[in-house]
This record gives C-alpha cells, structure tokens and sequence, in this order.
C-alpha cells in the first residue's frame, strides 16, 4: 500500500469523505478535516461559479487557523471534486480556481484528463480518479492520475457493479499506488476491512448525509438514519447512470421502485420534457442518493462526532479468536 506524504501525520483514521452533490458545502469539509479526514466537496455545488474562490478561501483560512492553534494535530488536507465530463462547461474556469488557491487534492470523476493531472502536479496537487471496472482504472494511471477511488458495488450515488473484495485484489495486481475504496463503508470495521483488503483509505459518503453540517434537507437525513442496505434501489433511470437511490423517496415521487424502466442515456431529461408534462423527478434534489451501508447510521450528529465513533471502532476492530 501506499501513502502519499501529503497525508502523514494529518490523518485521525484513513479515510476520504467522498464529495456528495448538493450535500458537501465548507461548513462539512471543514468539520471533516479539522477531525482528521480529508474533507471534499464537488466544484459544481459553488453556485454561481463565483462563490467557489469564496469557498476555498475560507476552507484554506479556516484549516491554517485551526492548524497553527493545534500544530500537535494538524488538519487533514481537503479536496475539490472536478467533473471531466464535456457536459461541464465550468471545467476550465473551476480548474483555475484551484489552481489559484493550491488545492492539494483533485477528485476526478466521469473521464481522465492527462492535461488536467499535469496542470495539478504544476501546483503540487495530487489526483485521485473514481473508477469503477479495470478498463476505466487503467486509462486513469496511464493519463497520469495518482490515485484510484474503486467505487464498488454498494456505494452511494453512481455505484459500480463488483465487489470491493474482487476489485482491490485485481487492482493490486498490477497498481501499487493509492487506493480509496467505495461501497457501503459507514462504520469503523469496515473502515478497517477496506486497510486489511489492501486499501489505503476508505472512501465514505452516505454517513455523512446525516450530520448537522451537510446541506441536506431533514427529511433525507433522517430517512439516511431509518433505512437498511434492503432500501436501496439500483437504476439508471434518474440520470442514465447507474446509482444507488433510497427507496422511500422513489416512492415519495410517485414511482414504484419494484418496477422501474430502463433509462436511455441520450435521451435525458429532467423538470419537464418537451410537451411540458412532468417529466421524471430530478435526482438528488427528489430522488435521494445512498449507499447500502446506511443501516449503520442510527443518528444525526455532527461530522466530529461520526468521525470520533468511526475511530472508536476503527481501533477496537481486531480479529476474533479461532
């Protein structure tokens, strides 16, 4: 396994907290962080696209304050999430932002890009690519990126189809660079089983959900905190991706989640379609993303405190007798 500098000695526990659309904003990122795990948030949640340098001045501010009052324990580094897709029009303009502000850790997701890992390495930034099959993890390191996040079966959000067992072993083959795992990791054993199957860190999402400081309406925190891995569904509908949502707000909007249709990439539409009936309702602002690894959240509490019980379990995490 493998540690990047940037992390040692920064970190309570070895985790990421993966970027959750709409739901990851400063207050969040900076919570995480100052409890020892690498805090991330998606660019395209600064809405204007102003907001994002007003962002990342008060995360770098707020991390060097706390940093220089508690030089003993420093504050893990943070995160930006960059969607590679061409749909994102914001790429160039978000990527100079971080640019501008030396973030030390890119996320990418939905495409490599050689010339943005180049451009992150100029300022001293590593790169971590979400992944989730062999094909797309190998097309990531050859353009460059550092780091894989393996989003296996059981993530949150656009979740991959294999297991996380299957896909670090096959990925340690061949890779001995950094590794984050994704798939219903919301506890400190399982924290613990990503280390033992090879990971460097686990990547954790849905938990998160349920803290005071994520932008989540009540309603989805608290139906993050009464749902089990047997509530949530796997469609592609919503988004013509692949993900995983929660079955009660499937049923909310008026669907059935036993009975779901097959989404057509290219045909995607969200509000209203062409005719102006109601068209499919919008994801994760109706339709609730998370991850199978929800029956471990009992509670809404702040992120310090999800981070404390997850580094309590962490630690007592060992190996039964024979």
């Amino acid at each position: 396994m493998s540690m990047p500098a940037l992390f040692k000695g920064r970190l309570s526990i070895p985790v990421i907290g993966a970027p959750l659309f709409i739901i990851s904003v400063p207050d969040l990122v900076i919570a995480q962080c100052k409890a020892g795990i690498v805090g991330s948030f998606p660019a395209l949640n600064a809405r204007p696209p102003a907001l994002l340098d007003e962002w990342l001045a008060r995360i770098r501010e707020e991390l060097a304050a706390y940093d220089k009052a508690h030089p003993e324990a420093p504050s893990a580094p943070f995160a930006v999430n960059q969607i590679v897709h061409r749909s994102n029009n914001r790429l160039e303009h978000d990527l100079a932002l971080c640019e501008k502000h030396k973030v030390p850790v890119i996320i990418t997701s939905l495409g490599a890009r050689e010339e943005l890992n180049q451009a992150a390495h100029q300022w001293g930034g590593i790169v971590f690519h979400d992944v989730i099959n062999q094909k797309f993890a190998h097309k990531a390191i050859e353009k460059g990126a550092d780091g894989l996040i393996l989003v296996s079966a059981g993530a949150g959000g656009h979740a991959g189809e294999i297991s996380p067992l299957a896909f670090v072993a096959e990925t340690r083959q061949w890779f001995d660079g950094p590794i984050a795992l994704s798939g219903a990791i919301a506890n400190g054993r399982a924290i613990r089983a990503a280390r033992v199957l090879g990971a460097d860190f686990a990547y954790v999402g849905s938990a998160f959900i349920a803290t005071t400081e994520a932008n989540a309406v009540e309603g989805y925190k608290l139906m993050i905190t009464t749902s089990t891995a047997e509530d949530i569904v796997y469609s592609n509908l919503f988004t013509g991706v692949h993900g995983n949502y929660l079955k009660s707000s499937i049923v909310a909007a008026g669907m059935d989640p036993d009975n779901l249709p097959e989404s057509d990439p290219s045909k995607m539409s969200f509000g209203t379609d062409a005719s102006g009936e109601r068209a499919k309702p919008k994801a994760w602002k109706e339709i609730w993303g998370s991850g199978q690894g929800v029956g471990s959240v009992g509670k809404i509490v702040p992120a310090a405190e999800l981070i404390a019980r997850f580094k309590r379990e962490y630690d007592e995490a060992v190996d039964p007798p024979l």
